[in-house]
């Protein structure tokens, strides 16, 4: 009994050890003075927070981490929305072409979304000479992109977590005079709280860290988001530039944080808000 407790403390160390150098490597090559990848070690010595000032006086970080946030933060709540009134006509009604439309989007997500890249460009390139706020190198027409890829995955998410609320709540609410919006505002989405919360973590996450999408439309240094930015800096001196890399990727996971902390509440709290005191 005593063996087999030791082996999986000794693995659980591993494992922590193995997912822990990667990030003891970056937050060395950050504080490391020379900022050059060759120099990068373990432990540096004389460190220091001059990659980081580079970065933030030198660069146009600041615009991309501001990019960054904005397009995630408008994609995670729009897509979130629009996804949960769709699952709601999914799951409550009975229309037709009903089957279909679940089914469409069901395969339409086994394709990914750069497969379209190129007639996605074109329609982009024509929206651009009308409306250019929504067209090339728009921060507006990303987020309409990363919008329509994430809807249809999010839809089938949250309509499965809509068919597991009793219907018998929304037909007391109807007897009670309320209308199909207010039953599905006032009770389906506050008891939706862990799907829609998960569903808006997950889109965030997708979203700051996309790059291919991003790299083909946003073009412009002020239109950039991070990781665009950030494989720029790379691109032409890859060892050069690597120290302002590294501090760039660190700062690029404070606003993921942020945002689990802040939606865990709303998770746990759906999670709990159902329990039935015995």
């Amino acid at each position: 009994m005593k063996r087999e407790l030791l082996l999986r403390h000794l693995a659980a160390i591993a494992v922590t050890a193995f997912a822990l150098f990667p990030i003891l490597f970056v937050v060395s090559s950050a504080l490391n003075p020379l900022g050059t990848l060759s120099s990068a070690t373990l432990f540096p010595s004389g460190a220091s927070l001059g990659n980081a000032a580079d970065l933030l006086t030198g660069t146009a970080f600041p615009t991309w981490y501001l990019n960054s946030v904005l397009i995630a933060a408008l994609t995670a709540v729009l897509s979130v929305a629009v996804s949960a009134v769709s699952a709601y006509a999914f799951s409550r009604f009975r229309f037709a072409g009903r089957r279909t439309g679940l089914v469409a989007l069901l395969v339409i997500q086994a394709f990914p979304q750069f497969l379209a890249i190129v007639p996605l460009y074109v329609i982009f390139s024509v929206i651009s000479d009308n409306w250019p706020a929504f067209g090339l190198n728009s921060i507006w027409g990303v987020i309409l992109l990363y919008i329509g890829g994430q809807v249809g995955v999010n839809t089938w998410l949250i309509k499965g977590f809509f068919d597991t609320i009793p219907r018998e709540l929304d037909d007391a609410m109807l007897i009670d005079g309320c209308t199909p919006t207010q039953a599905f505002r006032k009770v389906v989405l506050p008891l939706s709280a862990p799907i829609l919360s998960i569903s808006a973590l997950l889109v965030f996450i997708g979203t700051i860290n996309e790059f291919l999408i991003a790299s083909v439309f946003l073009t412009g240094d002020d239109a950039r988001t991070l990781a665009v930015g950030l494989f720029s800096m790379l691109a032409d001196q890859r060892n050069a530039n690597f120290g302002m890399f590294a501090v760039g990727t660190l700062l690029t996971a404070v606003p993921t944080v942020a945002v689990f902390q802040f939606l865990q509440r709303y998770i746990v709290h759906g999670l709990t808000a159902g329990a039935v005191k015995g």
